[in-house]
């Protein structure tokens, strides 16, 4: 990456609702902002691309390219971040969306699913009854796969009411144990570039480095 470019994205990172003259494939991952809060909270804030009219449309289109001649009954995004992608892609698709909740959200009839997030607490995860069915084919959505837990419980509940995974869709999966035996069982879809992957596992964008100056100057700003 030249100079150039890498000014470009440093750009692109700081400018949420800006929309680059010139743009290549998973332009958008240079606006997700790192984390200011501590470890309780995860590394990066994804949620950021969306703000981006564009950036959210191209992220969308570029999850579902993989799946572009595949049979997909219905749309199953998991709680809370995956209703976000889940439910564009299902609108894009012009299917239906089903929820996939975390505990104690659900009124109906529910089946449950242990599993650890990737903070490690303990966690259950809960599908409703009426709505799968043997052979229904799913495309299941989450904002991010980093463990794997998570969508290892929801594929759990899937297949337990005899439904099929079409495929899984998440703007990254890291190569942890979880992301790589999801990744070697299911067809997977992501928005990450494989010469940025590492990037993804290691925790650290090189985008950061534009809102680390901005965060400098402000601090200087204010002393």
């Amino acid at each position: 990456m030249s100079s150039g470019s890498r000014g470009r994205e440093g750009r692109i990172s700081m400018e949420a609702l800006t929309i680059p003259p010139e743009h290549g494939k998973s332009w958008y991952l240079a606006l997700m902002a790192p984390n200011v809060k501590g470890p309780q909270y995860a590394w990066l804030d994804p949620s950021r691309l969306y703000c981006n009219q564009q950036a959210f449309m191209d992220c969308v289109e570029d999850l579902l390219q993989p799946f572009q001649n595949d049979t997909i009954d219905i749309i199953a995004g998991i709680d809370a971040m995956g209703f976000i992608l889940g439910a564009a892609i299902a609108n894009r698709l012009g299917k239906g969306f089903m929820t996939i909740r975390k505990e104690g959200h659900s009124c109906v009839e529910t089946k449950g699913k242990a599993y650890s997030d990737y903070t490690g607490r303990q966690k259950l995860l809960e599908m409703r009854t009426d709505v799968v069915k043997t052979g229904l084919r799913i495309l299941l959505v989450d904002q991010w796969i980093e463990t794997g837990g998570t969508m290892e419980a929801a594929i759990a509940l899937i297949e337990g009411q005899g439904g099929t995974i079409a495929g899984i869709a998440a703007i990254c999966i890291e190569e942890t144990k979880g992301g790589k035996r999801i990744k070697a069982k299911y067809k997977c879809s992501t928005c990450v570039p494989e010469h940025l992957q590492p990037q993804f596992n290691n925790k650290y964008l090189e985008t950061f480095k534009a809102f680390e100056t901005k965060n400098t100057v402000l601090k200087n700003k204010s002393e």
